[in-house]
């Protein structure tokens, strides 16, 4: 199968052939890909075949979970196609410094992650797992059929081989590196007149001040939030600008984990890859996601802990699928902040989502935000707020509302102080308004 039929093949296997009438349905299936999967890969893996031995695939839910630190450290072993780490390392970085990407090692695509949380990370994808993974990307991101013109503007900090294997004939896709000035980007987007617009909230929020101010004039049909959490903050003002639902792709080095349908829910992309639930708070639905992919036999992910807090939405989606929906992407597990419990010597962890309702909740005038804890007992918030507002009045909100849920939890209150709010100029770095300074053992 040619590369053009193998996408269009998966297009129309994950937007019309793919459907499951319920939840064991699903499952079902799933079951079945994951052990025909494993009995054909583990045996091209030295490091599976170890980390594996003397297990039955049958119980393949309970296997012992890996990580990117695993994975790193085993990735000459682990990957089935014969590429070292050094090897990987050396092309990635050649196309970080030269910012040309298209660079292949013996036909695989190679790329590279720093990740939130700063940690390198690796990948390998070969032609077919890339033409597979553009049909689905093209079934779940295009607002019309695959058959209809549309004008891609993606946005992001490296471009890849990946990315490149959407563009086709009447599909046009144009990459915006973030590490070029934002002036010449908005003039290069302004000229391109984009149908789909896919960028960082970040880099969304520059887009959508511009075209407040009237100094961009485009018009897409659709808006996708990828690479960093979507804060309600920046989803509000965003969707208002443009008068539209900010759609988002949930998207990782790991592999296309979730999307977002008609009716605005993310929903996770289970009809494409297997992702299990290790609880953090099974009450409140909040779970770090492991997951294996059935469809990547280059570099496989298997059982792999992603070190994300999803929260699982409280009620079915309008939409009807089958797919779990998820309420909101918190962050990282390494930003939940941590504070002295009132009596018991332990620390308490308060998710991110909660600092963020928190702040949010505070006053409308809030335009941006980071909060940052930088010891166990002071927390630092920089806000940006709109013109003649009562910035006393607000940082007096915030401290009742803060003090409000550490007390609901049982924490000692900490020391708030309040500072400017200072955006980054990096715009290739993530932004994340809810950070943990701290290092917890």
């Amino acid at each position: 199968m040619n590369g053009l039929m193998q996408i269009f093949w998966s297009y129309l296997q994950t937007k019309y052939l793919r459907k499951f009438n319920s939840r064991q349905e699903l499952e079902k299936w799933q079951e079945e890909q994951v052990k025909k999967f494993l009995h054909q890969i583990i045996p091209q893996s030295k490091f599976y075949q170890t980390y594996y031995k003397g297990l039955d695939i049958a119980n393949w839910r309970d296997f012992p979970t890996i990580n990117k630190s695993i994975m790193m450290d085993n990735f000459d072993d682990l990957n089935t196609v014969g590429i070292s780490k050094q090897q990987a390392f050396d092309i990635a970085l050649q196309a970080e410094k030269s910012r040309y990407f298209a660079s292949t090692l013996n036909g695989f695509t190679i790329g590279m992650s720093s990740g939130t949380s700063g940690n390198r990370g690796l990948f390998i994808v070969s032609q077919q797992e890339q033409q597979k993974w553009a049909g689905a990307i093209l079934a779940k991101g295009l607002p019309t059929s695959i058959l209809q013109p549309q004008k891609i503007a993606f946005f992001l900090r490296a471009n890849s081989n990946l990315y490149q294997t959407v563009k086709r004939q009447h599909i046009q896709f144009e990459y915006f590196d973030l590490f070029e000035p934002v002036e010449s980007n908005l003039q290069r987007l302004n000229n391109y007149q984009p149908s789909i617009l896919v960028a960082p909230p970040s880099m969304l929020r520059i887009i959508a001040a511009s075209q407040e101010n009237q100094t961009l004039k485009i018009n897409p049909r659709k808006i996708i939030s990828v690479a960093e959490v979507l804060d309600p903050i920046d989803n509000q003002y965003i969707s208002q600008v443009f008068g539209q639902i900010i759609h988002q792709f949930y998207q990782c080095t790991e592999g296309f984990l979730g999307y977002t349908c008609k009716y605005g829910t993310l929903h996770l992309n289970e009809d494409i890859l297997v992702i299990q639930k290790q609880y953090i708070d099974k009450d409140k639905g909040k779970f770090m996601p492991i997951i294996t992919d059935f469809n990547r036999r280059s570099q496989p992910i298997i059982r792999y802990c992603l070190n994300d807090i999803l929260t699982e939405a409280q009620q079915p989606c309008l939409c009807g699928s089958n797919l779990t929906a998820i309420a909101s992407i918190e962050g990282r597990q390494d930003d939940i902040f941590y504070l002295p419990h009132i009596s018991q010597g332990k620390l308490q962890p308060i998710f991110p989502d909660f600092i963020r309702r928190a702040i949010i909740s505070a006053s409308s005038k809030i335009l941006e935000y980071q909060v940052i804890q930088v010891s166990l007992n002071m927390i630092e918030i920089e806000l940006k707020l709109s013109g003649g507002t009562n910035k006393a009045e607000i940082e007096s909100s915030i401290c009742q509302k803060m003090e409000t849920l550490f007390t609901s939890q049982n924490c000692q209150i900490p020391q708030i102080v309040f500072k400017n709010y200072s955006p980054c100029t990096k715009h290739h770095q993530k932004l994340r308004r809810v950070r943990c300074n701290l290092e917890i053992n």
